[in-house]
């Protein structure tokens, strides 16, 4: 009774202080003519303004009932179980059985406005393509298309350009890899830096010569080792317009496994590098590579500032129908977008491959007669049998109009009369000799062509944005604009197949424990990141800068640029040869930087911790293990919330003794569960899963099956997921051993197989992590021999043929299960998550590392675990995957039940689902202190934010912004705030997130945002810090809509 008066108090103390407090507010909003005027728009009607005020008044009542409402509960709770602790400690277990735990009847509330909710829900822009319907629509069939095997003849009449003549813009370009066959290092020593080497010589010896590089990575490397002649040659190559960088990102990143954190951060340090070092920005992206494209991209690209891009890797089907209806440019839309500001101009590469055969037209027999690294004597030939001939004078006319009908044949797939010829292959133009074969012979036949008139052909060498400026030119509209009857998209590009049923779907999944770790280290990356940051304001603040190691920006850069590389379409995507997939492990993703990467951390967090401050984000712990120094051993440890929200969760943390006591830093203790770290050690029993609040059961069965590869002819790789049929359920001659574990704050079943050990917890928290159930799977394939295992839900879900995948953590797409086509070809990526639902419930499949998923049946979702497989399929890896490891793979299984009477949102989660992805991908962080001398270190709590988050707000990176003076690894006085609004479906019912969670129709004040610092400098920024508005007020309030990411470049101290 004690309790339940003392809560009662509290609750009715808390509601009288906020209704007083309303007053308070309201009052001087009225009185406050400046405040009325940014923030009230109150009418000058007296009425009016009573009304207003009133409506105010109900909606801030109504968040306090909420608040005393859960009050109310959770004394309730506490009485109702009749829990007294004999000892007066918590965790206990009550007459009934279950546990009582100190923060049960923590009070929380959950304040979304109604207006955050219509997003979800609210109709979209209209586009001419959705990419769901353009495959409800095609057949997949796959007819002989003669000379253009997987398309058809093309024809036209000779007159055509008569009136209007022919645009042709030739771009040489190299594709450099930053390790696939060889390393990073090896490629950059053997291939890469001559191809830079000679491309300032043999540019600067003719000005009409152009080039296109994308691979920041490698061009650093290369500007770093070289004297500064080179440097300023190829600087006045780049801005006289004679080479071009395209998309400017560290590497040319892979769209399916990578998560658009990681997209970014690269995308950002390409482009600080070339800020830095040439000045120059990016105009167009270059993607000619990547298995498949996501919609994530061109919206990164677009708030980059960038205006136009080109993608090539599509299904073979879906290309044959663009060409066919002329739809290979297009305006590419995000499907959640209302109008059409996220709009971007796309070319999609209508041919088989952008090596020079499958780029000059439809027939790859001439086209590679035009590929002169192939004339007779060297290393390459052609495979038709028809080689190319140097141009003379006696064969300049024959070659020139062979070469110009297929210029005219694929400008004909296009709606103007400009044509884009790339000119290149991996690696090329390593020697002097192929620059002088290419540029020479084609510049004889530029110059006939564009000497007969007669022809009608303007034909040049020309960068990539020399091309979109000529499209938009002859259209008439502006850079980035919708030529007028050019289609607009939206939608995606998975899966993507070259030909036959060869499907690119094995690689979502392939190599999955190099998958989980860039996960890992990501997190990591985004703490230093936001750490470092805050740490360095703070000691500015103090005047303590000089005490501050900013040593460690050149480790933060480091780490930077070790991740972005991994996000290269041959990194992460597990397809690189052995040796190279070995070499991204030890110098960029190893353990080794993890605990770096923690030291980064360690340090600013040690630095901070002693600031006094108000518990929320970085707490110190103390902890008493009885081991060989009596009395007692005392360990310190720091721990660091990545999540913007408070978050109420276990922490594991190793001790070698069963007598453990925790306490915080004002001595309070903490409830504690000591489990047994075992040494040692395909259907499910069916299960049901069920709400503590929800009477209906939905049934969820847990099956394993395996796949294997086909018998003969082509058969699955590193790429390639090409099964022999359906799953098969996994089978062992012996039962599986199963243990059971129950305590306070986690019960847990772990089932031992021979190939895996499933891992079942349930969290007895408040919260989000209470809310869902917790699923890893070890796995160990290693014994194996072409098998793929897969991890199977079965559930009365009625969810059809549908379900949702994201893409890059950061948007849902909609998939649809096709009978038409091949098992294969209905996997899709999972960086993040991917759900099931009907009109009853969702359930969401949260994962912490990239795998490939599907829905074969209704009810069904299913996910492969690993691949282990013998050989090569045939894409140039030379390798199948033998390399396998043990490897975790993580989860959070999800139930929501669907509010009733609410409309129907499809494509976004719930705030919920977010939360559960954010505490999934970003662990509490254990930092062990070692003090410096004999006694308790002077530790105390941190908490960086002043005020609450709103929680459909990300904060996506506090990125301390590199020095524009001579050493580029130390910090400048300014941070770059990447914040992004997430898109959020109210129509699942609200659960105690355990946090207060309020949004704000996008609205942040962010000179009230962080704790001790005074904001100096507030100025919107574009995505990768390149192009600037003007600065804001510091005390002006930001807005950002649903899904927007937006970036600020800030001064603080």
């Amino acid at each position: 009774m004690k309790l339940r008066k003392q809560v009662t108090v509290c609750g009715g103390a808390i509601f009288c202080v906020a209704v007083f407090s309303l007053y308070l507010m309201l009052d001087r909003v009225q009185h406050d003519p400046a405040r009325r005027q940014n923030g009230g728009n109150f009418p000058r009607s007296q009425i009016s303004v009573l009304q207003n005020r009133i409506e105010q008044l109900e909606q801030l009542l109504e968040e306090n009932h909420q608040i005393i409402s859960h009050i109310k509960d959770s004394v309730m709770e506490l009485t109702d179980t009749g829990a007294v602790s004999p000892s007066g400690h918590l965790p206990f277990r009550s007459a009934n059985g279950s546990w009582v735990l100190p923060f049960d009847g923590r009070p929380t509330f959950l304040a979304v406005k109604p207006q955050d909710c219509q997003f979800a829900v609210g109709s979209r822009g209209q586009t001419d393509l959705q990419m769901l319907d353009v495959y409800s629509l095609l057949k997949f069939d796959n007819p002989d298309g003669g000379v253009w095997k997987q398309g058809f003849e093309i024809t036209y009449d000779p007159g055509e350009w008569d009136n209007e003549p022919l645009q042709v813009f030739v771009v040489p370009h190299s594709h450099n890899d930053p390790g696939w066959i060889k390393t990073f290092d090896k490629y950059f020593t053997d291939q890469t830096q001559h191809i830079l080497n000679n491309m300032v010589v043999k540019l600067a010896e003719d000005p009409r010569r152009k080039f296109i590089w994308s691979e920041i990575s490698f061009f650093s490397k290369w500007w770093e080792s070289v004297d500064i002649h080179k440097q300023e040659a190829m600087r006045k190559l780049i801005l006289g317009g004679q080479l071009e960088i395209v998309t400017g990102g560290w590497v040319m990143t892979d769209e399916a496994n990578a998560h658009y954190f990681a997209m970014i951060d690269q995308l950002i340090e390409g482009h600080q590098w070339l800020e830095r070092n040439l000045g120059v920005t990016p105009r167009s992206g270059w993607a000619i590579d990547p298995f498949g494209h996501s919609a994530t991209m061109p919206y990164l690209l677009k708030r980059a500032n960038m205006t136009s891009m080109l993608i090539q890797r599509v299904h073979y089907s879906i290309k044959k129908h663009f060409s066919s209806t002329r739809s290979l440019e297009f305006m590419w839309r995000q499907a959640w977008d209302p109008a059409s500001s996220t709009d971007i101009f796309c070319h999609m590469m209508p041919f088989y491959s952008y090596d020079v055969p499958h780029t000059c037209g439809p027939d790859p027999k001439i086209c590679c007669q035009f590929d002169f690294k192939r004339l007779p004597g060297g290393r390459v030939n052609c495979p038709w049998k028809v080689p190319p001939k140097a141009v003379v004078e006696t064969n300049v006319a024959e070659r020139a109009h062979l070469l110009l009908d297929q210029y005219r044949k694929k400008s004909k797939l296009f709606r103007s009369k400009v044509v884009l010829i790339p000119l290149g292959d991996d690696f090329r133009y390593d020697k002097t000799l192929e620059w002088d074969q290419q540029y020479i012979n084609y510049q004889k036949l530029f110059d006939y062509m564009n000497s007969h008139p007669e022809m009608h052909v303007q034909a040049q060498f020309g960068t990539l944005t020399d091309y979109f400026n000529a499209v938009y030119k002859v259209n008439g509209v502006a850079q980035g604009s919708r030529p007028a009857d050019y289609p607009v998209l939206s939608g995606d590009f998975f899966a993507y197949a070259d030909r036959e049923d060869h499907y690119w779907t094995g690689y979502f999944t392939s190599r999955p424990f190099y998958k989980s770790l860039d996960r890992v280290v990501e997190s990591h990356l985004r703490g230093a990141e936001i750490l470092y940051s805050l740490a360095v304001a703070n000691a500015r603040h103090a005047g303590m800068e000089g005490r501050y190691p900013v040593s460690d920006y050149a480790l933060l850069v480091d780490a930077r640029r070790s991740v972005g590389l991994f996000q290269h379409h041959d990194g992460i995507t597990g397809t690189a040869k052995e040796n190279v997939v070995t070499d991204y492990g030890t110098n960029g993703l190893s353990l080794n930087w993890i605990q770096q990467g923690q030291g980064i951390i360690s340090v600013p967090s040690h630095l901070l911790v002693p600031l006094p401050s108000t518990p929320c984000s970085s707490a110190p712990l103390v902890w008493y293990t009885s081991d060989c120094s009596p009395p007692f051993a005392t360990r310190y440890l720091v721990l660091f919330n990545p999540v913007e929200q408070e978050r109420l969760c276990v922490v594991t943390v190793l001790v070698n003794t069963v007598r453990v006591r925790v306490l915080t830093e004002d001595g309070q203790t903490l409830p504690v569960q000591l489990s047994a770290q075992w040494s040692s050690s395909s259907q499910m029993s069916a299960e049901v899963i069920r709400r503590k609040d929800d009477p209906q059961e939905v049934k969820v069965q847990m099956q394993f099956v395996t796949y294997g590869t086909r018998p003969s002819k082509d058969k699955s790789g590193a790429y390639l997921f090409l099964p022999d049929g359906k799953a098969k359920p996994y089978n062992q001659k012996e039962p599986p051993v199963v243990r059971v574990v129950e305590g306070p704050l986690f019960s847990e079943v772990v089932a031992h197989y021979q190939h895996f050990q499933q891992t079942i917890r349930i969290h007895n928290v408040p919260g989000v992590d209470g809310l869902s159930v917790d699923i890893t799977t070890m796995v160990d394939i290693r014994d194996q021999t072409n098998k793929e295992l897969a991890m199977r839900l079965v559930t009365d879900i009625q969810n059809g043929d549908v379900f949702y995948t994201d893409l890059n953590g950061f948007q849902m797409q909609p998939r649809r299960h096709y009978m038409k086509l091949p098992l294969q070809a209905n996997f899709y990526p999972m960086p993040s998550l991917a759900y099931i639902q009907d009109s009853h419930h969702r359930l969401t499949l949260h994962t912490a590392q990239a795998l490939g998923v599907t829905s074969l049946e209704n009810g069904q979702l299913e996910v492969i675990m690993d691949r282990r497989l013998m050989q090569d399929d045939n894409r140039g890896l030379g390798q199948g995957l033998k390399d396998n490891k043990k490897t975790a793979n993580r989860f959070r299984l999800l139930l929501e039940r669907r509010s009733t009477g609410n409309k129907v949102s499809k494509n976004f989660p719930s705030l919920l689902s977010h939360m559960t992805s954010a505490i999934l991908n970003h662990e509490v962080l254990a930092l062990p202190v070692l003090p410096k001398k004999r006694g308790v270190p002077p530790l105390q709590t941190f908490a960086p934010f002043k005020s609450i988050l709103p929680c459909d707000f990300h904060l996506l990176n506090l990125r301390s912004i590199q020095s524009q003076q001579q050493d580029p690894h130390s910090p400048s006085p300014y941070v770059a705030l990447i914040l992004h609004r997430k898109g959020v479906d109210c129509g699942l019912e609200a659960q105690n997130l355990g946090f207060n969670c309020t949004t704000t129709q996008g609205q942040l004040s962010v000179s009230g945002l962080f704790r001790n610092l005074d904001l100096q400098l507030l100025q919107p920024m574009a995505l990768t810090l390149m192009h600037s508005s003007p600065p804001l007020a510091n005390d002006s309030t930001i807005s950002l809509d649903p899904m927007e990411i937006s970036a600020f470049k800030l001064k603080l101290r």
